[in-house]
């Protein structure tokens, strides 16, 4: 009981110093890849900390471990992953999520993310925790106005920064919005709780609540900001050829004549960031705060999350 207390003390002493893309419409109307295309990469790849995994049905899976603490320890692979959405995975891809030994999947799309893109495919004996976090309306959003086939439409609902300005509306609500504080919430919980890692969540993109989920963990564990804004941002690495080829694909089909206009939605970005941070600090006085009381995170759970992270 001395040493676990020992742990608690250190866990909340380094929490106190540290401290999802377009709809399936746009999936649909990107071309097949060429039968002369090199074929992707399958299992687990290293960059420098980071392991991402290969998968045909997904772009923006990654462990999130390998990440290096204020106080120079580092969090264990294998326990936490952070996604794009599961619905397009193939049978090879349902085998390799099987390697992994998930025992729990998050989901946090919206009830029309899913009815739209499909449940997620998930191996046999694994069923996704919904916790659905609201974005806005976006994805109807978007599909509307890609389906209106209008340009003008379509400049008049993206264009001269209104893209931008939307997404920054949502980053506030991870902040404003009591309903998807507390799911962001209880997956930390569930991170934290004994018997629920492995544990995967992830939303349609893998960048926004999924990237802004990351981060609580990152930080909430001793990660240094910059390093936790890092992995937010390597989804623009991930993401990057898949979302090119889906802009190209709308263009081909004759939805959009522009579809440039698509990628501050499609997009991780530090002013995204920054704007939930910036409410953070409004509202909470700091990210402790915001763990605390905005999440309504006990001192032990934090210690826990920690004890189970960081090795």
């Amino acid at each position: 009981m001395h040493a676990r207390r020992i742990r608690h003390t250190t866990a909340v002493v380094v929490c106190a110093v540290a401290l999802s893309g377009p709809p399936a419409l746009a999936a649909a109307a990107t071309p097949a890849p060429s039968a002369t295309a090199p074929a992707r990469p399958t299992g687990a790849v290293t960059t420098a900390t980071v392991r991402h995994i290969a998968l045909q049905g997904a772009v923006n899976v990654r462990d999130l471990g390998g990440y290096r603490t204020v106080d120079g320890h580092a969090i264990r692979y294998g326990q936490v992953f952070r996604a794009d959405a599961l619905n397009n995975l193939t049978a090879a891809d349902v085998t390799s999520l099987s390697g992994l030994g998930l025992r729990t999947v998050v989901d946090l799309r919206t009830p029309q993310e899913v009815r739209g893109d499909g449940a997620d495919r998930l191996p046999d004996g694994l069923a996704a925790v919904s916790r659905p976090v609201d974005v806005l309306g976006l994805y109807e959003t978007t599909a509307a106005v890609i389906g209106s086939k209008d340009p003008v439409k379509q400049q008049e609902a993206l264009g001269d920064g209104r893209a931008e300005q939307l997404m920054r509306d949502i980053y506030r609500t991870f902040v404003t919005d009591a309903a998807s504080r507390g799911q962001f919430a209880a997956t930390i919980r569930d991170i934290a709780a004994s018997g629920q890692a492995p544990l995967l969540y992830h939303c349609t993109s893998g960048k926004d609540r999924t990237g802004w989920l990351s981060y609580l963990v990152l930080r909430a564990v001793g990660v240094p900001s910059a390093t936790a804004e890092q992995d937010y941002l390597l989804s623009n690495t991930f993401r990057a050829d898949a979302d090119r080829k889906a802009r190209e694909g709308l263009k081909q089909a004759g939805y959009m004549q522009n579809p440039d206009l698509l990628v501050p939605l499609q997009e991780a970005r530090t002013d995204y960031l920054d704007t939930a941070l910036d409410q953070v600090g409004q509202d909470y006085g700091g990210f402790y705060g915001y763990l605390t009381k905005g999440l309504g995170l006990d001192i032990r759970t934090l210690a826990e999350l920690r004890a189970r992270l960081v090795r």
